[in-house]
């Protein structure tokens, strides 16, 4: 029985050791650690360079969705990116009366797949440099990729950068990027 009970305990130390070492491996965004057992909303609500995608999600009423089963790869603007916006844009996007707008970007920002960067790569070589994203929202993103880096051109022409790459959610996939990727309007 003790023999049991001790390998029993080597088991349970054994999982926790690896459970650790993958979830270690997720990067760190926002100063927050990224856990791959955890939710898109879960993770993304601790990053602190996501505040503003996290209140535009609430407002979109998108949270029991990005919570949901999935999967998804969204690409999260961070704060610095929605601030790049032209003043006021953010402020009028969270009134209710433009939820469906707020919707319509915010949707254009996630794709219905479980997308790392190795796939997306693979996918632009394949397509002989630059491979049509379509979206959830109906956009279609130009990724390409250079130097190791991927980029998204959304539908108006702007060049967004995935600075984070690969952080592994239980219902997807966030990349990072730099820039907020808006239809064509």
């Amino acid at each position: 029985m003790i023999k049991s009970l001790l390998r029993a305990i080597a088991l349970a130390a054994a999982f926790s050791a690896v459970a650790f070492a993958v979830e270690a491996k997720n990067p760190m965004v926002g100063g927050a650690a990224m856990y791959a057992n955890k939710n898109i909303v879960d993770n993304a609500v601790k990053s602190k360079d996501h505040t503003t995608l996290v209140a535009a999600v609430k407002a979109a009423g998108l949270v029991g969705t990005l919570e949901g089963k999935g999967p998804f790869t969204v690409f999260a603007p961070t704060n610095e990116a929605f601030a790049a916006l032209p003043k006021g844009t953010v402020d009028t996007l969270l009134k209710p009366e433009n939820k469906d707008k707020l919707v319509k970007i915010l949707t254009c920002h996630v794709v219905a797949a479980d997308a790392m960067s190795t796939t997306v790569a693979k996918m632009i070589k394949d397509d002989g440099g630059e491979h049509d994203i379509k979206t959830v929202g109906g956009c279609v993103l130009k990724a390409k990729e250079s130097m190791g880096k991927i980029t998204l051109t959304d539908e108006n022409g702007s060049v967004a950068h995935v600075t984070i790459a690969d952080v592994k959610q239980s219902n997807g996939v966030i990349h990072v990027i730099d820039k907020v990727l808006l239809p064509k309007m």
